[in-house]
């Protein structure tokens, strides 16, 4: 009898607990046969990541009553190619976050995760950040410390609740914590509506300051979508800054449905300007990609893709489809993959 009780107490408390609190385990697995060549150098290889980023993660959720909720997401970047981490240093290096949430107030998020700043052009990139084609190529620090063009540790971030007419944003700081490069302070504001979505945001992080005394790395995104049903047109216009250096950076593209899957296409160009610290005149140091793919969805876990993209590089421009072969100044860069996606 005593027994059978505690059986009974124990499925209580669990169904308790499962109505109160949620725990997800979660991932996605990328890898594509691929084909790169940069300048007179070619390499086939087996690679990561083409459509989506891979990564293996646990997120959760518990409910503290009266719209008022607890939340934290560990999420780790992999290499599927090889079993690795996709970063030596850190197991976490996505995101390690934990937040309260609100329904009325918003979400205030501490950890490691995106910035807002990077989030309003991958977002609105037509490639989504990945292979050969990706946006993030053109994500360049004009030879500073700054380590927040993407992620930022130590971060604070206030995210506005839903249900403000489609209007949304979200203000964040990280703590340099004494090393340079990493004190970050940024905000994103947009509107989401039926079929168009608009957002612009900007940021400054602290970095080691220049002939001149400057130590602000500055960022700022304009980006937004239209959906004419028949085509998603998408994209964004950047400019990095940092002392007299500049980096203008356009990335235009679309979505374009057929059959189970969808067509990209994207055109990107990056224009420098402005002198180094020692002299040396950038202006002529540009660059353009065009690149295009399709998407063939199995179901909504497992899709099939392909994607082709060519970057030519002026001046003292390195821009690369993919890392390797070796860098070449001023050289261009081809590169070709296929590949599948699993989501989990």
């Amino acid at each position: 009898m005593k027994k059978s009780l505690a059986c009974v107490l124990i499925g209580l408390a669990c169904t308790v607990a499962s109505a109160q609190s949620s725990v997800t385990l979660f991932g996605v697995v990328d890898a594509a046969v691929q084909h790169v060549k940069n300048g007179d150098e070619s390499i086939n290889a087996l690679a990561s990541n083409g459509l989506t980023t891979s990564r293996f993660g646990v997120k959760g959720t518990e409910d503290l009553g009266d719209g008022f909720k607890a939340g934290f997401w560990l999420e780790s970047g992999l290499n599927p190619d090889n079993g690795t981490q996709s970063d030596s240093k850190r197991f976490w290096n996505r995101r390690s976050t934990v937040s309260l949430m609100d329904r009325k107030w918003g979400e205030v998020r501490l950890g490691r995760d995106l910035t807002p700043t990077y989030t309003a052009a991958f977002e609105f990139d037509p490639f989504t950040g990945n292979g050969v084609a990706n946006g993030d190529k053109f994500q360049n620090g004009l030879g500073t410390t700054v380590d927040t063009l993407f992620w930022a540790d130590n971060l604070a971030a206030y995210y506005t609740p839903a249900g403000l007419g489609g209007f949304y944003g979200t203000l964040a700081a990280a703590a340099g914590e004494g090393t340079s490069g990493k004190k970050y302070v940024g905000g994103r504001i947009g509107y989401d509506g039926a079929q168009y979505r608009l957002t612009a945001a900007y940021s400054q992080t602290t970095v080691t300051a220049n002939a001149s005394g400057d130590d602000k790395y500055k960022y700022g995104v304009i980006s937004g979508s239209y959906d004419f049903r028949v085509v998603q047109v998408l994209g964004y216009l950047s400019q990095s800054k940092f002392g007299d250096l500049k980096l203008n950076v356009f990335n235009l593209g679309a979505w374009i449905p057929f059959g189970r899957g969808k067509f990209r296409v994207g055109y990107a160009r990056a224009d420098a300007s402005g002198r180094t610290d020692s002299g040396i005149d950038t202006s002529n140091d540009d660059a353009h990609q065009v690149a295009f793919g399709y998407v063939y969805d199995f179901s909504k876990r497992t899709a099939l893709y392909g994607t082709a993209a060519r970057v030519t590089n002026k001046g003292r421009a390195a821009y690369l489809t993919a890392s390797t072969p070796t860098r070449h100044l001023g050289a261009d860069s081809t590169g070709y993959e296929m590949g599948i996606r699993h989501s989990f």
